[in-house]
């Protein structure tokens, strides 16, 4: 019998709590039947942290908590990537770190970090270029490094996955799928975001090109769409903080459904795929800032969470792609008695 197509369902658990404290990230996510969620902002009882800030006790902490909720870690939702490419005054607040500190500092830490939470998975990405050059231009350093990184990923028995966003270097599905082919190693794959394509004005037709440029290269997706009708074409720079127009994936001009009808075809190889390499399967992980986004994160809250899987499961129902929600035998089997 062939294998159904069938995918993973998480999300960035911060996003559904109003104070991202660990409970109530937990309690949200299991009360909406998810049992994984992405790990990148959260309260464990010392005020909000990114992961990479976490001590050494508040991962304990947050491990106990985990087990208390029956939630697992999908991957670490870190900013690696999130930084100048060129020590460049260009008029943003990005940040420049020399590379190879960068490498054994906050790289090294997010290797750390995914060890002590059980994932194989890093989220990252590919570097700011100076604002106002052309991204094209910084391809091949920003290769380089991508391959370094992907390397110190590989040593730790981890998989590094690039995502797509507005104003970095992989700012669209080509250039990041050009990335991937200049690094060219197994521990690196791409990450599709159809959000952050349509805020950076594509059109539902633009976007599926680009999915297509990243489909040989994607280990899983962010789910988040977007609607702004005063969009009238392609920008070269994204407000991030201004962007105010994010939707459900059901309602939104990334165009899910044909996206995950195509997608669907090759689920079951790329589960395998990365089963290989020690992952669960394929995620597609909620980020859908439902009341708000922006450079480091958003909001959905856990109203927003929910509205925001069901019109995701309301896709996957219609395109025939099978996924798991905490059910009764779940609650069975967490009792006790």
């Amino acid at each position: 019998m062939a294998d159904q197509p069938r995918v993973i369902l998480s999300g960035f658990a911060d996003e559904a709590a109003n104070h991202k404290t660990a409970i109530e990230q937990f309690a949200a996510f299991a009360a909406i039947g998810l049992e994984y969620y992405s790990l990148r902002f959260v309260d464990v009882g010392n005020g909000i942290k990114n992961v990479m800030q976490l001590t050494k006790s508040e991962i304990t902490k947050l491990r106990h908590l985990e087990d208390e909720f029956g939630m697992n870690v999908a991957s670490i939702g870190s900013p690696i990537g999130k930084v100048k490419l060129l020590d460049k005054k260009d008029g943003t607040k990005n940040r420049y770190v020399p590379f190879k500190k960068y490498l054994k500092s906050e790289v090294k830490k997010a290797c750390e970090l995914a060890h002590a939470f059980e994932t194989k998975l890093i989220r990252g990405f590919s570097f700011y270029h100076p604002k106002g050059t052309d991204p094209r231009e910084h391809i091949n350093q920003a290769a380089d490094q991508l391959g370094e990184i992907a390397e110190l990923c590989h040593r730790s028995d981890l998989t590094f996955g690039l995502e797509v966003e507005a104003n970095l270097i992989g700012q669209t599905g080509e250039l990041l799928a050009e990335l991937h082919r200049k690094v060219n190693h197994p521990a690196m794959v791409t990450i599709f975001d159809g959000g952050n394509l349509v805020s950076q004005g594509m059109s539902t037709d633009e976007v599926y090109q680009e999915y297509l440029a990243m489909k040989p290269s994607l280990g899983w997706m962010h789910i988040k769409d977007y609607r702004d009708p005063t969009l009238t074409g392609k920008t070269d720079h994204v407000e991030e903080e201004k962007l105010k127009n994010f939707v459900p994936a059901d309602m939104g001009d990334s165009g899910h459904a044909r996206i995950l009808e195509d997608f669907k075809e090759v689920l079951p190889k790329l589960t395998r795929k990365l089963k290989r390499r020690g992952i669960p399967g394929v995620f597609l992980d909620l980020e859908p800032h439902l009341k708000g986004g922006g450079q480091f994160g958003g909001f959905s809250g856990p109203d927003g969470m929910g509205v925001a899987l069901r019109g995701l499961r309301r896709v996957l129902d219609f395109v025939g792609i099978e996924y798991d929600i905490r059910g009764w035998d779940d609650v069975v089997a967490s009792r006790g008695f």
